[in-house]
């Protein structure tokens, strides 16, 4: 990685991308420093820090710590997160929108635009509920028409600059833009969440416990990330062989191809959609200022991460099984509406392609559908321990950090999809000079 770096800088044209990617991403971070008018951030603080509980942490996480101080980046580029998803799965549902991802180009620039919009509507419902639902609390500084409707703007502004740059970040930098931002988002909490574990269980301590805990420290992030590097590149190739054919008065076709099958074929997904709907109640109960009373307080309790495996609570981790069975669940419902095992065969088909041993049609349908189960259940078991990892440690060691096995996954694909883009342009131009030469 660090060689592909070093070389990439040798070359004029990805060396300005680098550069131009840099500076947006230094952007970001000084935005992020910016209160955003009207709001009063140590008010939300200190109402964090008492009340937020699992429910943000991840959001503030992946804001870069935006949300927790209230600046006007604080919504960050979640809405469009969101809006992306949504317009994914509405793809899949509504005929009009599949018929203009298959336009091509133009196609694509129309959904695009649609997820702008969508982005931008999103993020002014946040923004209205929070400067509504937090407003009478002490969010804002004066709770009038003016200060809802100037934090409600600030905020919305700013969520839509982040889509702005994320899309300027694809077009001039490296990387998919929006990816890079929420990375860079991530890494910067990095260092606060290594100081509060250094602080937590090595400083202080004796020196043989030190190192030990240390070591553990190391050795579980290591794991993690090798893991994830796992799950990322894991790929089950099923071989495909094309018959022979006369075309006038040649012999073409018989050539050997495969059908790349990613063990993680729903990448992060399976775990936000299951922490969107265990965190939602949660979220809506806290906006509208509900604590929960008896069996809802179990309840609620229930579905925040912070109190799984606990020893002292054990009857409050029923929530992470339910969370397994969610991300389980979403791993094969978000394949199923990704991959067509009956549309790759019927194209196999038609261009004279089939699986040795496997007869063309329906048979190549149901062995790709079964292949693709058997790995999904791989790739979403492999998710699970990424994701629960954390919360075994947090619960029962009381290890409190922001990232988690999400975040992991997060950085580590984006990094190493980012350094295989680098390594494409590299590629590219090299071939260019070579026949320019």
């Amino acid at each position: 990685m660090l060689t592909t770096l070093k070389n990439a800088l040798k070359i004029k044209e990805i060396r300005q991308k680098l550069l131009y990617t840099l500076g947006m991403l230094v952007i970001i971070r000084l935005g992020s420093q910016l209160p955003a008018p009207g709001i009063d951030g140590s008010f939300f603080r200190d109402w964090f820090s008492g009340n937020g509980g699992d429910a943000f942490s991840f959001f503030d996480a992946i804001t870069g710590g935006s949300f927790l101080s209230m600046s006007i980046f604080a919504l960050n580029i979640s809405p469009y997160i969101t809006s992306s998803i949504i317009m994914q799965l509405l793809t899949i549902a509504i005929p009009k929108l599949e018929e203009m991802q298959r336009d091509g180009e133009d196609g694509r620039k129309k959904i695009v635009a649609i997820t702008r919009y969508v982005t931008v509507a999103l993020a002014l419902i946040q923004a209205t509920a929070m400067a509504v639902g937090f407003g009478r609390q002490g969010y804002l500084t004066d709770y009038n028409a003016l200060s809802v409707i100037t934090a409600v703007a600030a905020l919305t502004a700013g969520s839509a600059f982040l889509m702005w740059v994320g899309e300027r970040i694809t077009e001039n930098g490296v990387g998919n833009g929006i990816s890079i931002v929420l990375v860079i988002n991530i890494i910067s909490r990095l260092p606060e969440d290594l100081k509060n574990l250094y602080s937590q269980f090595v400083a202080g301590k004796a020196p043989a416990t030190a190192i030990l805990a240390a070591v553990i420290i190391l050795a579980i992030i290591v794991g993690m990330v090798v893991l994830v590097i796992v799950l990322n590149d894991g790929v089950r190739k099923i071989p495909v062989q094309y018959a022979k054919k006369v075309q006038g008065r040649k012999m073409v076709g018989g050539q050997t191809s495969n059908i790349p099958l990613k063990v993680n074929t729903a990448g992060v997904i399976p775990i936000i959609f299951a922490q969107s709907i265990m965190q939602m109640p949660i979220m809506i109960c806290t906006f509208v200022g509900y604590q929960g009373t008896g069996v809802w307080n179990h309840i609620l309790r229930g579905l925040n991460s912070s109190n799984w495996c606990k020893p002292s609570e054990p009857v409050y981790s029923i929530g992470l099984l339910v969370y397994i069975v969610l991300v389980i669940f979403f791993a094969y419902f978000y394949t199923s509406i990704t991959f067509n095992p009956l549309m790759i065969a019927d194209n196999m088909k038609k261009q004279g392609g089939f699986i040795p041993g496997i007869r063309p049609g329906k048979p190549t349908s149901d062995y790709l559908d079964k292949v693709l189960n058997y790995i999904v259940f791989i790739g979403a078991v492999g998710l699970t321990i990424v994701a629960i990892i954390p919360y075994f440690f947090n619960g029962v060691f009381g290890a409190s950090v922001s990232f988690g096995g999400t975040s992991l996954i997060i950085i580590v694909s984006v990094v190493l999809e980012t350094v295989k883009q680098i390594e494409s342009q590299m590629l590219v131009r090299n071939y260019k000079g070579f026949l320019e030469g």
